[in-house]
């Protein structure tokens, strides 16, 4: 089966390619597992030099970087800049932190000496999502490289091009090859590579349907995972927010550079009825000004969606929604067809029954509810079946922080500001957004041996 990169501006196909077999699949984790046992033998000194060398080799190749993941996915070349540094930041992140992260911690006990150590697993498969598509691969290769892990990347079938230049920017950082490998496949081959006896563990990040799949398959072989899912994130802005600040806010965290193609992109707006008028005007306002249009022009807020399926889900959303009671105050309506064009979207008088409510939409439409008071703004954001981000809008932070946050059934509250991931902070969901974290040194333990050594 050919994998197909095409550019979503103008629906032109870029490059196909092949496949591979199932023998150069085992060859490649072969070439993994060879790795790892030698990797796993350098110390921290060494992988923070390597990955400072990637982090140094992702900039100097930042343009060309950025122009191959705008061309596949349609964000703004600025977006994909932005998203090379963030990278390398990463990188950088673990270089300095991971062996802090990692060393061995003491405990008392009745043994003359006992500690905890932290010892990588081996080869981890990442089957990762297009929408992210440098981002989502470094927040698991950084710190899984530096725990002495190596890895092999399932990537999206539409971002091969992206995958093919990540893995080769590694190499000419200087990254031993085996480290860290690129699988050209398509989705039916992934339970091969789970069941693969030299592959340790899986993490994913994507659907809530390919989370289903792959946990199943991993729990099936008594492998580790860990799922980074969907979501459908509340943002709730209080009657004492700053209402410009919120807007500007809103259009941030609901689009996400990307045409709102995040799983913690901002969904739900929850606005208390007293200011729900005026932050829809403010809203409509800011959000008539955005330039959707060709992703490569510096002028362009708005690139467009990913592939024609990304467009009729969202147009269908919105319009059953509207056929329920919803209202339209902006957009609603397919755009440029010479490309996967999706307007910025704002639905007004929405209601749980409605898809642009209880589900996950994938593109730039603002849901928003009205709410008569905190209690009901609570009870409306976890009226859900996922539960990864959200976010919080008023004055008193105090409230915010020890009132509404502990009540929030979510893995992140960020108030006074748009949801993002850190590589400081630990990131990732509850219910059907999944489970285990990514990022800080949480996620850099998820993948190794927490291994107990006592000493009479």
């Amino acid at each position: 089966m050919a994998l197909e990169s095409i550019n979503p501006k103008n629906k032109k196909l870029i490059k196909k390619f092949n496949e591979l077999s199932d023998e150069q699949i085992d060859q490649k984790i072969n070439q993994a597992d060879a790795a790892f046992k030698v990797w796993r033998e350098t110390d921290f000194d060494e992988r923070s030099k390597y990955l400072k060398s990637i982090a140094k080799e992702l900039r100097n190749q930042k343009a060309s970087l950025a122009k191959i993941m705008t061309d596949e996915v349609g964000k703004t070349l600025s977006a994909s800049e932005a998203e090379i540094e963030k990278c390398a930041l990463t990188c950088e992140y673990y270089a300095d932190n991971g062996e802090d992260f990692l060393k061995p911690e003491e405990v008392e006990t009745d043994a003359s000496k006992s500690y905890v150590r932290f010892d990588p697993l081996g080869v981890i498969l990442a089957v990762m999502p297009w929408n992210f598509p440098f981002w989502q691969v470094f927040r698991f290769a950084a710190p899984a490289i530096m725990a002495g892990n190596t890895g092999v990347l399932k990537h999206a079938s539409n971002v091969q091009m992206s995958a093919e230049a990540m893995e080769k920017a590694m190499l000419d950082a200087g990254l031993p090859e085996g480290v860290f490998l690129n699988l050209c496949i398509g989705s039916s081959k992934v339970a091969q590579v789970i069941e693969n006896d030299k592959v340790k563990a899986v993490t994913l990040t994507g659907s809530e349907k390919a989370g289903e799949a792959v946990a199943s398959r991993s729990g099936g072989q008594i492998k580790k995972t860990v799922m980074e899912l969907g979501g459908s994130d509340p943002f709730i802005v209080l009657e004492d927010a700053d209402l410009d600040s919120a807007v500007q806010a809103a259009v941030t965290a609901r689009l996400q550079f990307n045409g709102g193609q995040s799983c913690i992109a901002a969904k739900r707006f929850i606005v208390a009825k007293a200011v729900l008028p005026e932050f829809e005007r403010k809203l409509v306002e800011t959000v008539s000004q955005l330039v959707v249009g060709d992703p490569t022009d510096s002028n362009t807020h708005v690139g467009p969606l990913a592939n024609q399926q990304m467009v009729d889900d969202v147009d269908k959303q919105v319009k059953e929604s509207v056929a329920k009671g919803a209202k339209i105050l902006a957009g609603g309506k397919p755009g440029n067809t010479a490309g996967y064009f999706y307007p910025p979207t704002i639905v007004t008088n929405t209601t749980f029954d409605m898809p642009v409510c209880n589900q996950e939409t994938f593109g730039p439409v603002f849901a928003i509810i009205g709410v008569e008071d905190t209690y009901e703004a609570i009870k409306v954001a976890n009226d859900s079946i996922y539960g990864l981000g959200s976010n919080i809008f008023t004055e008193n932070v105090e409230k915010a922080m020890n009132d509404i946050a502990p009540k929030l059934e979510a893995g992140a509250v960020f108030i006074n500001g748009p949801i993002k991931s850190d590589p400081r902070l630990p990131f990732g969901g509850v219910k059907k957004s999944g489970y285990g974290r990514e990022l800080s040194h949480y996620g850099m333990k998820e993948f190794v041996n927490i291994k107990t050594v006592w000493v009479k």
